[in-house]
């Protein structure tokens, strides 16, 4: 077998990455010794990569079963870790498992076991019950972000998953705060803790102002914001999923493009409110705390607290969507006229005044196409944009991001374009397949 330093040189190369960071390095030295470890560190650190390192170290070529399971307590996560690992260049395969999707495609899926699976508690255990794949070859066992997985109630789910696992020799957690307690069952007892959770609360680049309306309507005190902020994304938190889909709607109203986000959502209605956000399509994406964490959504400008947390963890988890990597970001939070903001918010925010006349709603410069094929059609990224710029006549400064999923794909386009696009694609078969393509609604 390769030595380790070939292995990960190798990887970065594949990744396109010229050096680890600091806790990515001290991970991979902390996965010398024989304990389990606990890494402290917030969204957007590299901290996926980090423990991906250790577990790829781990796998055996001979070894022809599941060698690796990483448990997330979302969707969204658990595609983004496969993501990160297709990357990697390992040559192992990947697969995940996940609820709002038909478990039978996975179990086929299973019946060539990956080396590496990745789920969401409860759809694991469901395979696990089946007997869809076997656990005696799992040598290490990643939780990954385990205090949200707690605090969405899957305490149960992963007890049974992991006392079906029968010979672990390294237990790997990752969380963003060091103030959960570990549960016995996860048998990690004298682990090796990594803090690089952020320190004192603070993210160096970020601006926390306070927005005050002369009443209680805090939608019109939000619009004025959006406007007055034009083409940055925005991240707008609520705490409940019915005042998200409020704020969508009013925003609808307003023709201020937006996309709206939480757990009752079908998995298509998730990915493509992402794909939207991700690639320009909208501005302003209006979430619960389930987007504070474990999706992946760069470069966010401004991070809005329609509803101020409950808690001071939840304060910093959606900040922390920001001024990440040493970028420069703000924070704002929306106060009705007698609104109070909870204790733990301090110091005081900067009080952030409106422009006296409102401006005119920000139009995005990209727009969205669904294609109604995938990976599991045989489709690439390089089959869509081949495509587009053939087909769809695109230059290449017309074509933004391309995002693929299994059944279908999203693929973003200048404003100005889609009406001759759409027209010129209407009757064209992609890859030999003929299939719809429409803007993404």
């Amino acid at each position: 077998m390769k030595n380790n330093t070939t292995i990960i040189d190798n990887t970065l190369g594949s990744m396109g990455i010229e050096s680890l960071n600091a806790m990515q390095l001290a991970t991979l030295e902390a996965n010398e010794k024989e304990q389990d470890l606990i890494l402290l560190s917030p969204t957007g650190s590299g901290k996926t990569l980090a423990y991906l390192l250790p577990v790829l170290l781990s796998m055996n070529p001979d070894v022809q079963k599941v060698q690796a399971l990483i448990l997330a307590p979302s969707r969204e996560l658990a595609q983004q870790i496969e993501q990160v690992w297709r990357s990697m260049g390992t040559g192992y395969k990947v697969n995940t498992c996940f609820g709002g999707r038909p478990s039978n495609a996975e179990k086929r899926d299973l019946a060539v076991p990956p080396a590496l699976l990745i789920g969401t508690p409860g759809r694991l255990q469901d395979h696990i019950e089946r007997g869809n794949f076997e656990l005696d070859a799992i040598r290490v066992l990643v939780l990954d972000e385990f205090d949200k997985s707690l605090e969405m109630g899957f305490t149960e789910q992963m007890e049974i998953i992991i006392s079906n696992i029968p010979a672990l020799n390294k237990r790997i957690l990752t969380s963003a705060t060091d103030a959960v307690a570990i549960p016995a069952f996860t048998g990690i007892v004298n682990a090796l803790k990594l803090d690089f959770s952020e320190k004192n609360n603070v993210l160096k680049g970020l601006r926390i102002y306070s927005v005050k309306g002369e009443n209680n309507d805090k939608m019109d005190l939000l619009y004025r914001l959006l406007c007055g902020l034009g083409n940055d994304s925005s991240l707008i938190f609520c705490n409940q999923r019915d005042t998200v889909e409020k704020v969508h709607a009013y925003l609808n109203e307003r023709h201020l493009a937006n996309e709206f986000f939480h757990g009752k959502l079908e998995q298509t209605e998730r990915e493509r409110a992402l794909s939207k956000f991700r690639n320009g399509s909208c501005i302003a994406f209006i979430s619960t705390d389930l987007a504070s964490r474990g999706l992946d959504i760069p470069e966010i400008k401004n991070v809005i607290h329609f509803d101020a947390p409950v808690r001071l963890d939840e304060f910093v988890h959606r900040n922390g969507r920001t001024a990440r990597m040493e970028a420069e970001g703000s924070a704002f939070l929306l106060q009705a006229i007698n609104e109070k903001l909870p204790d733990f918010i301090a110091p005081e925010p900067i009080p952030y005044s409106l422009p006296a006349l409102t401006s005119a709603a920000p139009k995005p410069e990209w727009a969205t196409l669904y294609i109604g094929k995938g990976k599991k059609d045989k489709l690439s990224k390089m089959d869509v944009v081949g495509f587009m710029f053939k087909k769809g006549r695109l230059a290449k400064d017309e074509l933004g991001m391309v995002e693929v999923k299994d059944y279908y794909s999203f693929v973003a386009i200048k404003v100005n374009q889609v009406k001759d696009v759409l027209q010129l694609v209407s009757n064209e078969k992609i890859k030999n397949m003929k299939t719809r393509i429409e803007l993404a609604e």
